[in-house]
């Protein structure tokens, strides 16, 4: 049986990381922005170098609702 080759070898970006400032500056255009204790929150994960799922937990403690 005959391979069939792809059509294209170049590979394919995957997404592109935004850094905090930049990620406040696209969020103020459709108004949203952290209060003060959403910012010493995250100062803290990253002083702290907590990874993404303990920072998705506590943020879920803090801000979740109770069903």
């Amino acid at each position: 049986m005959k391979r069939i080759a792809s059509k294209s070898s170049k590979r394919v970006n995957k997404g592109y990381v935004l850094g905090r400032a930049r990620f406040a500056k696209i969020s103020a255009i459709e108004g949203i922005s952290l209060t003060p204790a959403m910012e010493a929150d995250f100062r803290e994960f990253e002083r702290k170098g907590l990874s993404a799922e303990d920072r998705r937990r506590i943020i879920g403690k803090k801000y979740g609702s109770a069903r």
